[in-house]
């Protein structure tokens, strides 16, 4: 073959599948044009050393493997097509069109990742498999957020230029102008190609990706459409398939260790369960619990953690009479992770939350117990709750459900794609309480907000930051008037002393980071305000998860109950046995005395030795102990779910559990002494 280029090309062309090559280039260019593009927009936060040419070059071979299996349709078709098709001019139009369609279709892919990358900070993963789900919120979303007709339409003249460069080039002119190809070197031709996309999948596999230690790198070395295509192939992984693990009895026995150093007593010390009894100091509160679950309320926004932040007037003045946990950290970047976590004190599994997951129902949750004290409970959502199987979790797990589609039309003053304003959501749960308190129940509220999310919209003349204009930090202003105006409102009711009120976040705002877990990613804020008195205000700064909330929560509140739970009360662990349990869909993490363990897919697992205050990771040495205590909660709680041993009990089994746990409480209560003994 000629050393000559356009000899080359015009060699590779002049044939019936000459049209794949032209598929290919174009297909590469984008993609590299992207990676680039992706690139400079993080150039702050990527590591400029010799793994971005290893990023680059892994990248190319991904683009490759991506560029094989998405020629397969139009490999199939030119194979297929009579010998002579490509000579008649209908034919040869088409082929113009079906060249300006692929064009606009990389291009638009190529939009579509860069404000995917401004979102999250990865190319596309599990969210974008979900948001597929969820078109109706989606596309209401990109159509709030971006002037989604300037884009479309300013990406026909631009694909219309490289049409033009192409032709120009002579590139089409060559391939149409081929001599026609009998079937059978047609058939070869066609089983080469589709042979090279088969080879390239099998070989190529994101699992096998090496370690970078800046994730950016790593995620620049990505193919958005492979990513996508993987997320959805591994939407959920089975732990024991993927992970290290322990034989199922070690890590069972070696979460029990875990699980008493509250001074809980198990239930069933031999079983495969988590069943313990935590008995309570003293007489049993029992306040009405509103929890505000507020969306993306990363810790860095309020004044109470970064004094600089003038955003949160409001959280800053219930800071100051609330109980404040310094060192509070999600479980995920997930609004249905955050609702695991809040309601089943359960680490994060892999692939998808329970809360998304089939056989969901009847779980062990905060919201049981509560019914069991006869509390009146229920889920208040802003948006349509069908969203992330929300109403499905909640409403069979003993919530009530109030979404946007239970309340009247004139019951919603404001509202975007993703739900009503946090207002109105508010007034809505003030209504709830009124009639429960009108009842004589006591009741538990888990609210669920929306206006702190892209598009960041929300009422005129609230704030002193126009709507979406000011983007985030107009919205979290928002968001702190609007609670400011809640507890405002409430104050006026008969049951407000009577209520205890929690403001938490479902995560931080922003996920993406150089590390495979970034944990200042993770630092939320919770605030448990007690108008009444019934939980002093003060401050812990021991290390506290989600997982942790409910038993502390419950703690506070004095109740001895029976638990699955596996999380903590916080207050009744030494601070060295304090941890966070965190995740990122695939990466499991476990932090604890500065150590971060993560497990990895394909038994992969890495620590780090970690500082809060900047965020900054140094790998460390392997630490067996450390690494069997992360693989134990992770395991286990995996293990729970398939076999449907997390369930929640039922009212016989619950006062057995009540009276075996007290008999036990009294058996290992030292004896008590008398007068001149």
């Amino acid at each position: 073959m000629s050393h000559n280029p356009r000899v080359r090309a015009r060699t590779l062309l002049a044939n019936r599948h000459g049209g794949v090559w032209i598929f290919y280039a174009a297909f590469l260019g984008v993609s590299s044009a992207t990676r680039v593009a992706l690139l400079l927009r993080s150039a702050s936060s990527v590591s400029f050393d010799g793994s971005l040419l290893g990023s680059f070059a892994l990248g190319f071979l991904f683009d490759l493997g991506t560029a094989a299996f998405a020629s397969l349709p139009f490999v199939l078709l030119l194979t297929l097509l009579p010998a002579r098709a490509l000579a008649h001019r209908p034919a040869r139009w088409l082929a113009h069109a079906a060249l300006f369609l692929t064009l606009y279709l990389l291009l638009l892919g190529a939009v579509a990742e860069w404000t995917f990358w401004e979102e999250f900070g990865t190319r596309f993963n599990f969210i974008a498999v979900d948001y597929l789900v969820y078109t109706t919120e989606v596309l209401g979303n990109i159509r709030e957020s971006y002037p989604l007709p300037l884009i479309l339409g300013v990406l026909v003249p631009t694909a219309g230029l490289l049409h033009a460069a192409i032709c120009r080039a002579g590139w089409m002119k060559i391939w149409l102008s081929a001599e026609p190809q009998r079937a059978r070197s047609r058939w070869v031709a066609g089983a080469a190609w589709s042979a090279a996309a088969i080879v390239l999948g099998l070989a190529l596999s994101q699992d096998r990706f090496p370690a970078f230690r800046n994730n950016y790198n790593r995620e620049i070395a990505k193919n958005g459409l492979w990513s996508l295509f993987a997320a959805f192939r591994e939407n959920v992984l089975d732990y024991d398939t993927f992970y290290n693990t322990l034989a199922p009895d070690a890590a069972f026995e070696r979460l029990r260790e875990e699980l008493v150093e509250d001074r809980s007593i198990l239930l069933r010390p031999a079983a495969r369960d988590t069943l313990r009894y935590v008995q309570g100091p003293g007489d049993e509160l029992r306040p009405n619990v509103i929890q505000l679950t507020v969306e993306s309320l990363s810790a860095e926004f309020l004044g109470a953690f970064k004094p600089d932040s003038t955003l949160t007037p409001n959280l800053d003045a219930l800071a100051r009479e609330s109980l404040l946990f310094d060192s509070f950290y999600a479980t995920g970047t997930r609004t249905d992770r955050g609702m695991e976590a809040l309601t089943l004190s359960l680490p994060p599994t892999p692939g998808r939350s329970l809360v998304k997951r089939p056989r969901n129902e009847d779980l062990f949750t905060l919201g049981s117990l509560f019914r069991a004290k006869g509390y009146d409970t229920a889920f208040l959502y802003g948006g349509f709750g069908y969203f992330d199987n929300m109403n499905y979790f909640f409403g069979h797990n003993g919530y009530r459900v109030i979404d946007r589609s239970s309340v009247a039309a004139d019951d919603i003053s404001f509202s975007n794609v993703w739900g009503a304003c946090d207002e109105d959501l508010y007034r809505w749960t003030l209504r709830e309480a009124d009639r429960a308190h009108a009842g004589g129940r006591p009741f538990h509220f888990f609210v669920m907000t929306t206006s702190n999310h892209r598009p960041f919209t929300y009422p005129d003349g609230k704030i002193d930051l126009p709507p979406k204009v000011s983007g985030r930090r107009g919205a979290v202003k928002y968001t702190d008037y609007a609670i400011g105006e809640f507890l405002r409102a409430a104050s006026s009711r008969p049951w407000f002393r009577d209520t205890v009120f929690v403001v938490v976040a479902d995560h931080c705002a922003s996920s993406a980071g150089k590390t495979e877990i970034p944990v200042e990613n993770y630092h939320i804020p919770l605030l448990i305000y007690a108008p009444g008195g019934q939980i002093a205000a003060g401050r812990i700064s021991t290390l506290t998860s989600q997982m942790d909330y409910a038993p502390t929560l419950l703690g506070l509140l004095r109740w001895s109950y029976p638990s699955r739970f596996l999380g903590h009360d916080v207050r009744r662990i030494e601070e060295k046995e304090a941890h966070a349990l965190l995740g990122s869909y695939q990466k499991l993490g476990h932090l604890e005395n500065g150590s971060l363990v993560v497990l990895q897919p394909m038994r992969g697992e890495a620590t780090y030795r970690v500082d809060l205050a900047t965020g900054k990771q140094n790998g460390i040495r392997h630490d067996n102990y450390a690494e069997q205590e992360t693989i134990a909660y992770f395991q286990v709680a995996s293990y729970l779910y398939q076999h449907e041993l997390y369930k929640a009990l039922s009212a016989t089994e619950y006062a057995q559990a009540v009276a075996a746990g007290e008999t036990l409480a009294a058996a290992a209560a030292p004896p008590e002494v008398g007068p001149g003994r």
